[in-house]
């Protein structure tokens, strides 16, 4: 077995607009770089490459929980040292925790001989996302893992089902404003209306069918969220504005990624996704808030071993 692991975990967009905790996909930017080595001792050590702040108890890591629960179901006298150069902040709306969560799972099952699979590697890496948010939730933990656009089917028990992924480009733009995932769950409504979920269901399975019959009309018209968005929406500033005009540059669709306050906009040609940043760039500008912009595409592999 190999003692060193380095891996690049990516960004993931969750909820996909009205697939709230259900729906995921996997981004080819932005990454974290991890290094991840073998110990002879039982014991989880994290390092922050870069001298951003990370919590050095594991139990309290994204990264690092995951691991001591990896640790514990093989009973043995292994650990695992992890390095992170964070490169996905926390709070940005881009599955930092999860890239984190993922990521060292992945290295760690690497080193082993990959004696877990995929889905035990989301199993693990849940128990991060618990430490970022409060709760268990996969739908960005397994696009991390799998790659392309997940369905997270059910949590208890575990059912991830990968879904074909179009060729299309994602456009994202994160305001410099941080919104946490705890935060931005506890000002959900508890109870929707009959008519609300009907259409939210609509939506959801003409999503997916649009993504498995790769029919980009019908994926734009299935982004519409009428439960999640209106109400996460306020943490966002400019939100309303950046939907509307990104739309009428050419974009399918889009919303807020994850909890936010990272916006989201699918597009069929890269084209178009440029012009949807330059939109993007542009109201963010006016509002005088600073903002880092990405223009990228779907990741069909997920976490990438790169030595």
């Amino acid at each position: 077995m190999s003692k060193t692991v380095k891996i690049l975990a990516p960004g993931t967009v969750a909820n996909l607009v009205c697939g709230f905790d259900v729906l995921g996909l996997c981004l080819n930017e932005p990454n974290d770089l991890m290094e991840v080595a073998l110990l002879n001792e039982k014991k989880v050590i994290i390092k922050s490459a870069d001298g951003y702040p990370l919590p050095l108890d594991p139990l309290q890591n994204t990264a690092g929980a995951p691991l001591v629960e990896m640790i514990n179901e093989l009973d043995k006298e292994i650990g695992f040292e992890v390095v992170i150069h964070k490169n996905i902040k926390p709070g940005s709306g881009i599955g930092s925790s999860a890239a984190s969560a993922a990521g060292s799972v992945v290295a760690a099952n690497h080193l082993l001989g990959n004696i877990f699979s995929k889905e035990d590697l989301v199993r693990f890496a849940m128990f991060g996302e618990k430490v970022a948010s409060g709760v268990k939730h996969a739908d960005n933990v397994a696009p991390c893992i799998y790659g392309g656009v997940t369905l997270i089917r059910s949590i208890y028990p575990l059912d991830i089902v990968s879904i074909p992924s179009p060729d299309l480009f994602v456009t994202v733009v994160h305001p410099q404003i941080e919104v946490r995932t705890a935060d931005a769950r506890q000002i959900l409504r508890k109870e929707v209306l009959l008519k609300d979920a009907i259409k939210q269901w609509g939506n959801i399975a003409g999503l997916v069918a649009g993504f498995i019959k790769n029919d980009v009309e019908l994926i734009g018209r299935s982004l519409e969220d009428v439960i999640i968005e209106p109400v996460r929406s306020i943490l966002i500033p400019g939100f309303d504005e950046v939907k509307a005009k990104c739309k009428e540059a050419g974009a399918l669709g889009g919303g807020i990624s994850g909890s936010g306050p990272s916006i989201f906009m699918l597009s069929k040609t890269e084209a178009t996704a440029k012009e949807v940043e330059k939109v993007m760039k542009t109201i963010y500008d006016k509002i005088g808030l600073a903002y880092h912009t990405h223009v990228t595409t779907i990741n069909k592999q997920g976490v990438k071993v790169i030595n």
